[in-house]
């Protein structure tokens, strides 16, 4: 039986995907295919409202659906009001079309929203599996689906993430080994692709368009919802290096009066490229992740964190990734743009790690703000050095 829309799983906000809708811009639109596929990350439209002051209205009441959990039902009414208010004149009746908007944008949100938590526990639940809304008027595609079970980085979930078409409620749960035991589920395969041409925009001022998209997908539907938002979360490698606690330019000045713990050694690890550095944190080239750090900060994860840097050496690389899942400190602080008149919020990442055969300890500093990141992965007088990167407020200190 169907959960009633009131009480339906995506009706439940959470941060994530308040965050993900609150970031959009409004778009006025002609036809729903003026924008497409993972340009919905980025804007919010409904279909034919082609005024700002309309799809404003829309907006606030979708985002009150969202943050809120209201019901369809109070949906309606919001509905009501905008289109008395604005004379707005749209297609279809008026139950089916406010369930579109409230429907789609509410999903799609959710989904986003999910999309994220389940990167950032990749590495500990790797295992996506497709789960059926339970509609009592299936589509037999996405029926055959439920419960296939696939690694969360197949490229099958690129096409197939739900929803996949409109008034679409499947889900997708992620599951670790114990899980796929308990379920009795195995590890599948995905179905083999099959692609089919459809015609879009119709009423488009800029007339059809033709496209192909995966048999039992709706055009639109034919990606992720968030992914490519996620992708531009990665940090680019920037040129200028770490600032000293001697700089003016950070605030607060406030620097450590006592040690940093003893150095760790250098766990063995087989990173030899970039490629095995994305994999230590559950992305990979094609697909970002987010990963959680000691204060449960998130950083989004992936290859575009190289595209800009210099080759990295493979102990660079372990080095940077020692520094990041378990630092001996992690500070924040604001660097002051004197010339600009603004200011980054950055945040610093320390360890010392005794390498094999070494004496002293590399210290190790990962910066990470808003313009991207930097790094320093050894210095000439280690100890000295670190000493005067310890400034700002400390957010976490590793125990002996």
């Amino acid at each position: 039986m169907r959960l009633p829309v009131e009480i339906k799983a995506f009706s439940l906000p959470f941060a994530e995907q308040i965050e993900f809708f609150r970031r959009k811009l409004n778009l006025p639109t002609q036809s729903w295919a003026d924008i497409y596929r993972e340009q919905h990350d980025w804007a919010f439209v409904v279909a034919g409202a082609n005024r700002n002051d309309l799809v404003a209205d829309f907006r606030t009441a979708i985002d009150k659906a969202i943050s809120e959990g209201t019901t369809l039902a109070e949906f309606r009414e919001d509905f009501d009001n905008i289109v008395a208010k604005h004379g707005w004149s749209y297609n279809g009746g008026r139950n089916w079309r406010s369930r579109v908007i409230y429907e789609t944008n509410l999903n799609s949100s959710y989904m986003a929203g999910r999309y994220q938590q389940m990167l950032s526990v990749s590495a500990r639940r790797p295992f996506w599996r497709y789960v059926h809304s339970g509609s009592e008027n299936p589509r037999l595609d996405h029926l055959s689906w439920n419960n296939l079970v696939l690694r969360y980085d197949d490229p099958w979930w690129q096409t197939h993430y739900p929803p996949c078409g409109w008034g679409c409620d499947c889900r997708v749960q992620a599951l670790n080994e114990r899980d796929m035991q308990r379920m009795g589920l195995q590890l599948g395969e995905a179905p083999a692709m099959e692609w089919e041409t459809r015609e879009i925009g119709k009423r488009s001022p800029n007339g059809p368009t033709t496209v192909r998209v995966p048999k039992g997908v709706d055009p639109g539907f034919e990606h992720v919802p968030g992914q490519s938002r996620l992708e531009s979360a990665v940090p680019k490698k920037r040129t200028a290096p770490p600032l000293p606690g001697t700089s003016e330019s950070i605030v607060p000045n406030t620097r450590a009066r006592d040690v940093l713990p003893r150095p760790r050694s250098l766990p063995n690890s087989n990173l030899s490229n970039t490629e095995s550095f994305l994999q230590e944190f559950g992305a990979t080239p094609e697909q970002p992740a987010v990963f959680s750090d000691a204060v449960g900060e998130r950083v989004v994860v992936g290859n575009q964190m190289f595209a800009t840097a210099q080759r990295l050496d493979p102990q660079q690389l372990q080095l940077l990734s020692q520094t990041l899942k378990l630092p001996d400190e992690i500070w924040t602080f604001i660097e002051w743009h004197e010339q600009s008149n603004s200011s980054t919020v950055r945040r610093r990442y320390l360890a010392r790690l005794m390498l094999p055969g070494n004496a002293q300890p590399v210290s190790v500093v990962f910066e990470l703000g808003s313009d991207g990141w930097t790094a320093i992965t050894s210095l000439t007088d280690a100890t000295l050095a670190i000493e005067d990167m310890r400034v700002g407020v400390r957010l976490f200190a590793r125990g002996e």
